[in-house]
């Protein structure tokens, strides 16, 4: 039972990783289109 609570752990952090890669692209996105916008 120990290793399905280990495995369940690492799926997590899995997904965690790939939520904050998500969100800083999606920041990033947003930084510059508003560098753009302000450049204008």
């Amino acid at each position: 039972m120990s290793k399905k609570n280990e495995h369940d752990g690492l799926d997590l952090r899995g997904t965690l990783i790939s939520v904050l890669a998500v969100g800083i692209i999606i920041i990033v996105m947003w930084v510059a289109v508003y560098m753009m916008y302000v450049a204008r």
